[in-house]
């Protein structure tokens, strides 16, 4: 950023100011699902406890459940990462702006803006923190001093997926002679949005990869 530029943040000396893109999730995912629908796929809502709960019904499951694989993959790696943010009204806000650490952060949308943030490792709960609440508007307010203005704000907490890795890999399940394939696809953190179509595209190829491990007849027994 230039010396101009930087006047609008005093209690910092050096910024970058770039254009990139922002992904409205809400809509995102719509056009998502219709895509889908469209191709000629059929969507099915249900609880399970275990992935076997899903065999014989499917010849090859993608395990994309996030938070969810600590029971249905035993996999202990997994854990939370909550984040608390605010949305709130402030139409004049055009322009994202994000400190150095990450965790304070405004992000104008379509219909409001985002205020962030946290990343609470380990932290379960989904009850928004009011003080937490306090402390986010505040250090936003200092960074954009006009969203004192805001109206209509909201509290936001979610839990992210983290690990230590992304695990994006096969895994063959067996019991009592079944056998049932296995593509894991989670635990992308924060950084979901950002690699889940190169994600997807890589399961797609593991996937492709059962099927054709399904195709090809097992060798004969030569005893």
């Amino acid at each position: 950023m230039t010396e101009a530029e930087l006047k609008r943040f005093p209690q910092h000396v050096f910024g970058q100011a770039f254009t990139t893109l922002k992904c409205e999730t809400s809509a995102y995912l719509s056009w998502l699902e219709n895509r889908i629908k469209a191709s000629g796929s059929l969507l099915l809502t249900r609880r399970i406890e275990d992935l076997w709960e899903l065999q014989p019904a499917f010849d090859v499951v993608v395990n994309c459940s996030g938070l969810g694989s600590r029971q249905l993959a035993g996999d202990p790696a997994i854990s939370p990462v909550r984040g608390q943010v605010l949305q709130v009204r402030a139409p004049w806000v055009k322009h994202f702006i994000r400190d150095g650490s990450g965790l304070t952060y405004i992000y104008p949308g379509v219909s409001h803006v985002t205020l962030g943030g946290t990343r609470q490792e380990g932290d379960w709960s989904l009850s928004p923190d009011a003080e937490i609440s306090r402390g986010i508007l505040s250090r936003c307010c200092a960074l954009e001093p006009s969203l004192h203005r805001a109206c209509d704000i909201k509290e936001k907490v979610g839990l992210r997926p983290g690990r230590p890795s992304v695990r994006l890999q096969k895994e063959l399940l067996v019991r009592g002679g079944q056998r049932l394939p296995v593509v894991h696809n989670y635990g992308h953190g924060s950084g979901g949005v950002s690699v889940h179509w190169g994600s997807a595209l890589e399961a797609t190829r593991l996937v492709s990869e059962c099927v054709q491990d399904l195709r090809t007849p097992a060798p004969a027994s030569k005893l």
